[in-house]
């Protein structure tokens, strides 16, 4: 973990997906994981902070952050590395309501895999892979960039399975397998169905391995905006605030002490707390009594068929909320505190090969707690007042970052408005806000 953290700092970004599944357990978020860690080429420590026990976990430690040739720097540090660690590995095996999902699709669903060619993309520790084999899969070829491919061949091996599962270590983009498959497996899915931009190896493979007629699992994935109530959106700007006080101090207390201005950064410093306390979308548990709206429906994609284009950007995406009556808090007042969004896929095969038993896995707000995805909350500082319209209309924009293709700008330009097709508030105008996911 040291080590990677060492490397997402480096990168300033998040690892990607490091999250819990229990209400109110911890959460990885972006400012823990891009402070403190050791230099990546560091052993592991012990519980006492001594080094490794012996020179085979030092190689180990190194072989995890060791970069795959067909890798680019950027992107392992920013994105594969993490996925290298078992403990990664474990946090997302541990989230129930994805091993059901996957394992129902496969289990119930024989006729889909019985004798057929399997392609998992992004194998992880093998699970998928050696689902579909214990399915009936003839052959099933595991494709996995960074070091987790050793210790799949291991589990693999552990489970008898080896004869049916090769794992093959190497980005998707680059691997050369001998045959065409008939099923692509991979769970690809990242923050917001998009976060991590994984899907594009998982297109690569689809277009250059898959057989006509093959299916995809899943086959289906849809996008979905809601407004929430939330108390956070105060509580972040009164953060924002405390960080300028304490900037402000830092200031003067520097040009009375040593002699030097920096109050020509002011703006700067400005600019950038705003964008870490107003401007950064949030993983969060949404407890299903938070939410005010009818989820509208952004984007749906059918896997088998999508191209690149329609994944790479939503653009200009109109989206209609409407608030619902008598949710008032203690104040008497409906407030909206942010804008959510969440995704669901769903595993139906292909038109050719359909799945007799469809299954479905989404994230949407549980009140048995959220899976691993969570949900992303867009906070907005001030809030929505239903008092002042109870139709939220507006535009919804989500782009690529261009220092970091994996990461996703979010944009919101909306308006209220007393009835569905009335005119806006034009006390209240246009309101916009740019968000990162990240």
């Amino acid at each position: 973990r040291r080590a990677q953290t060492s490397l997402a700092r480096r990168a300033r970004v998040a690892p990607p997906r490091p999250r819990r599944t229990a209400r109110g357990s911890a959460r990885k978020r972006r400012a823990n994981a891009s402070r403190g860690g050791a230099d990546m080429t560091n052993a592991p420590m012990d519980a006492d902070g001594a080094g490794a026990k012996d020179d085979g976990d030092a190689r180990t430690a190194n072989l995890v952050v060791t970069k795959p040739k067909d890798i680019g720097d950027a992107d392992f540090a920013n994105y594969f590395c993490t996925y290298g660690y078992l403990y990664h590995q474990k946090d997302m095996l541990e989230d129930q309501n994805r091993m059901t999902a996957y394992s129902d699709a496969v289990r119930l669903n024989p006729d889909s895999f019985k004798g057929k060619v399997v392609l998992d993309v992004g194998t992880g520790s093998g699970v998928l892979a050696m689902w579909a084999a214990q399915a009936g899969a003839k052959k099933v070829y595991a494709v996995e960039a960074t070091h987790m491919a050793v210790q799949a061949r291991k589990i693999v091996a552990a489970n008898g399975l080896s004869d049916v599962v090769e794992v093959i270590q190497g980005s998707m983009e680059e691997v050369e397998l001998p045959e065409k498959v008939d099923v692509i497996i991979s769970e690809w899915m990242g923050y917001f169905l998009l976060r991590e931009s994984m899907f594009d190896s998982v297109l690569c493979a689809r277009d250059k391995w898959m057989k006509p007629g093959g299916a995809m699992f899943p086959s289906h994935a849809k996008m979905y905006l809601s407004a929430i109530k939330s108390n956070k959106s105060g509580q972040k700007y009164q953060e924002l605030q405390e960080s300028l006080n304490v900037w402000e101090d830092f200031v003067r207390n520097t040009h009375e002490n040593y002699g030097i201005d920096l109050s020509c950064m002011n703006g700067e410093y400005e600019d950038e707390q705003k964008e870490h306390y107003l401007n950064t979308a949030a993983w969060v548990d949404i407890h299903p009594s938070q939410v005010m709206a009818k989820p509208f429906t952004l984007a749906s994609f059918d896997l088998n068929t999508c191209t690149m284009d329609d994944i790479k950007v939503l653009r200009d995406v109109d989206f209609k909320l409407r608030l619902f009556d008598g949710l008032a808090g203690p104040s008497g007042e409906t407030r909206v505190g942010a804008f959510a969004g969440w995704f669901d896929v769903t595993f139906a095969g292909s038109k050719e090969n359909p799945c007799e038993n469809p299954v479905e896995l989404t994230t949407a707000p549980d009140a048995n707690g959220a899976t691993h995805w969570g949900q992303q909350a867009f906070y907005m500082f001030p809030e929505v007042y239903a008092s002042d319209g109870h139709f939220i209309s507006g535009k919804f924009d989500m782009v690529r970052r261009k220092e970091n293709q994996r990461l996703y700008s979010v944009r919101m330009n909306w308006t209220q408005s007393d009835t569905d097709a009335g005119p806006p508030n034009e006390s209240i105008g246009t309101r916009g806000i740019v968000w990162q996911i990240e």
